[in-house]
């Protein structure tokens, strides 16, 4: 059955499109974008369009359609495995692929072509499975996978733990007077966007320790160790100090460097094995687009 919501605007000024994701975050912004597609949004008991321009007092009403069922399945996508043994598996994930499936995406995910691969971890839910952490999908890098329950519970007291090695290079906007340093600095979700994480003095404790490996006229290349991770947690804590990410279309500005998304690759992951404890660490080249990224900076110094 069709389940109705109702919201009404208070504070909230905008766009109705813009202003329904602050208020609603437990849906996309692609999702609301398709009530409006089908005819599902109604303000005051009549229909309304996405450019409607709310007002206070509107009683916003929506009829929204029952969940799509998603299917997972096995998928035959190509796979960068770094290593692989009957316990774990690190891959390095291209900038552009989701990490699982989602009500967005609910396919071509890195799960789906594991899952045509090997037998994952159960411990994360039907469609996490083998997922200890997460990359944004237009981040590049390196990921450990879970291929047994109890690698799966080895690696996540890890991460709690702190004890894992994560380090990702990044391309910022601006220029660094130190050469390294650390941000300390507590995110959660955004209480003006609440499609992003921000700053907030009740968010969750966030670390993030930087160094700078090549400077550029207008860009800073660096290195950044994650002590602890937040969802978006260098993207964030990197445009809290005004050295956005280059490429990032959700903390960075406008104007910057022309690419597939955020320059940021998770290049080394480091963890000891779940089953042997031996020390584990592996590396991955940057992609070709944020070499010839470099190259041309290099060329314009």
């Amino acid at each position: 059955m069709t389940e109705k919501k109702q919201v009404t605007i208070t504070t909230e000024t905008g766009r109705i499109d813009k202003v329904l994701p602050q208020l609603l975050a437990d849906y996309s912004r692609s999702q609301i974008q398709q009530w409006f597609k089908k005819d599902l949004v109604q303000v005051n008991q009549k229909p309304c369009k996405a450019k409607y321009k709310v007002a206070e007092n509107d009683i916003v009403t929506i009829e929204i359609p029952d969940p799509v069922e998603l299917d997972l399945v096995p998928e035959d996508i190509p796979l960068d495995i770094v290593y692989e043994d009957d316990q774990v598996l690190v891959v390095n994930k291209p900038q552009g692929m989701v990490v699982h499936p989602s009500a967005g995406h609910p396919n071509g995910t890195l799960v789906n072509a594991l899952l045509a691969h090997t037998p994952l971890s159960e411990i994360n839910g039907v469609f996490r499975p083998g997922i200890v952490h997460r990359i944004d999908k237009d981040t590049s890098g390196l990921l450990m996978v879970a291929k047994t329950n109890e690698a799966h519970e080895s690696l996540s007291a890890q991460l709690k733990a702190k004890s894992n090695l994560r380090e990702y290079v990044a391309l910022v906007h601006g220029n660094f007077e130190e050469d390294e340093g650390t941000i300390d600095a507590p995110i959660g979700r955004s209480k003006v966007d609440r499609m992003k994480q921000a700053i907030i003095p009740d968010g969750r404790p966030a670390v993030t320790h930087f160094k700078v490996i090549e400077r550029f006229t207008d860009f800073t290349l660096i290195k950044c160790r994650l002590e602890t991770g937040r969802t978006h947690q260098i993207r964030v804590h990197l445009a809290y100090i005004n050295r956005p990410v280059a490429g990032d279309p959700v903390y960075g500005p406008r104007k910057t460097l022309p690419g597939k998304g955020q320059f940021l690759h998770a290049a080394v992951l480091g963890f000891k094995h779940p089953i042997t404890g031996e020390q584990l660490q592996f590396e991955a080249p940057l992609p070709a687009i944020f070499e010839r990224t470099l190259t041309q900076l290099r060329e314009n110094n």
